[in-house]
Parts: structure tokens; C-alpha cells; sequence
């Protein structure tokens, strides 16, 4: 890995440069976005019906020792320790809402966006970054979290974000796989959407994961004017920088 590079994909509204630093702590590092337009609100009682019957049956699917071991929230973790940071302690958001079912407590119920983002996120495992596109300042960057950085984390307050990956637009950190940032969060009024899905396990599910995510969106979100990008096998030269 010494010698690899960064790399760079383009969609059509934006586009997201992986850092070197990034691709070292996680060679297999991998993502997808999905760009779309979309008609959020406060709540959707049919994506909730949804949302429970996936909790009852992963609460009977699942022991709380084996959610770290999930493939993609395994890999997370490990990419946690390997920058200096504590999983344990800043748990990656997918982890966090699994370990919510099995504890008994409730789903947070944010707008239907948010839970919908949620629902993904529990059943694949990936921590996804989800933003509002029209309070993004130019191009992201996924890096390293620097010491001091400031990040006001949704719902949580100020979050130490030194040695957590992070996504980044002109005007700072937006997103991290424990948390967003308040600045870009997703509102009511949030009519683009910008989903990022991290596969620091590598390529394999992210496709299904996009797929997935898609049909959620237009069937609760009205989604429209999707744009979706996931890896190919290889990633082309074309990418690298």
C-alpha cells in the first residue's frame, strides 16, 4: 500500500477525493453515493412498519457480542484503531443503532430521511454519512480527524473527531462514521440528498446496498433524479490522483 495513491470519483453535482492517509489504515477501503432529489417528512408510518419488522427479527437473529463482528462493523472498528481511536468508546453509528434493538430501547424516530438512512445502515452494517446536498460548500474529502478540529455532532454536542475518518467540504468536517455534523444535517426541508455508504470491508455488498437504498428512497422520499455511483472490480486509473 505504500505506493497507492488516493483516489477520486466524479458524480455529476459533486465529488469525493479518498485520501492516501485513509487507504493506508484500510487498503480495502470502498464506497457509494447516491445523489437524488427527494420530499422529506416527519414521519412515514409505512417505512416504520418496515423498520420494526426488521428490529423484531434482529433482535432474535443477533446476541450484542456478535454485532462487532458483523463484517462491515467489524472493519469499521478496525479502522478506528488502527488511526489511534477507541471504538468503544465512539462507536460507529451502525453498531450504536444495533446495539440499541438488542438493548430493548427504542429507534430514534428523527424524520423519514433520517430513519430510512437508519434502516440501511441496520441491515448492512455500514456506517452512512446522509446530507443535506444544498448546505455542502464545494467538493468532500475523506481524511483524518485532526486534533482541536471543531465538529458539533448531531444530537450529541461537541464531538472529539481527532483520528476518526472524516468527510470534509470547503468549510470543514461534515461527517464521520460515529456521527454527521449539525451544520449539513437533514432536515424537513432537506430536498437533496446526498447518501454516502462506507465499505471499509471492502467492495462487496455496496452494490446491494445502493440497490437498496434506492428503492427505499423512491418509495418513502419520492427519490428522484437518482444518481448512484459504487465501485467497480477494480478501480480504474482514471480515479487515481
Amino acid at each position: 500500500m505504500e505506493d497507492k495513491r488516493g483516489w477520486r470519483i466524479e458524480m455529476g453535482q459533486i465529488s469525493i477525493e479518498i485520501s492516501d492517509t485513509i487507504l493506508r489504515a484500510c487498503p480495502d477501503f470502498r464506497m457509494a453515493a447516491i445523489a437524488c432529489r427527494v420530499k422529506n417528512k416527519p414521519y412515514n408510518e409505512a417505512l416504520w412498519k418496515e423498520i420494526d419488522r426488521f428490529s423484531t427479527h434482529f433482535a432474535s437473529a443477533y446476541r450484542m457480542e456478535e454485532i462487532k463482528l458483523r463484517p462491515a462493523i467489524h472493519a469499521t472498528r478496525e479502522t478506528y484503531k488502527k488511526l489511534g481511536k477507541d471504538p468503544n468508546r465512539y462507536r460507529p453509528s451502525a453498531e450504536a443503532l444495533c446495539r440499541r434493538i438488542l438493548k430493548g430501547q427504542e429507534l430514534y424516530r428523527i424524520n423519514t430521511l433520517v430513519d430510512l438512512i437508519n434502516l440501511v445502515s441496520l441491515k448492512t452494517g455500514y456506517s452512512i454519512g446522509g446530507f443535506d446536498l444544498d448546505k455542502i460548500v464545494g467538493d468532500l474529502t475523506l481524511d483524518v480527524g485532526e486534533a482541536d478540529e471543531r465538529f458539533e455532532a448531531i444530537g450529541r454536542g461537541v464531538l472529539n473527531i481527532e483520528g476518526l475518518p472524516v468527510y470534509r467540504d470547503d468549510r470543514g468536517a461534515i461527517g464521520t462514521p460515529t456521527s454527521d455534523e449539525e451544520r449539513t444535517k437533514i432536515t424537513t426541508g432537506t430536498s437533496r440528498l446526498l447518501m454516502i455508504i462506507n465499505g471499509y470491508s471492502g467492495e462487496e455488498g455496496l452494490q446491494e446496498a445502493v440497490t437498496y437504498s434506492v428503492d427505499l428512497l423512491k418509495r418513502y422520499a419520492d427519490g428522484s433524479e437518482i444518481e448512484s455511483w459504487y465501485p467497480c472490480n477494480e478501480l480504474s486509473t482514471d480515479n487515481l490522483f
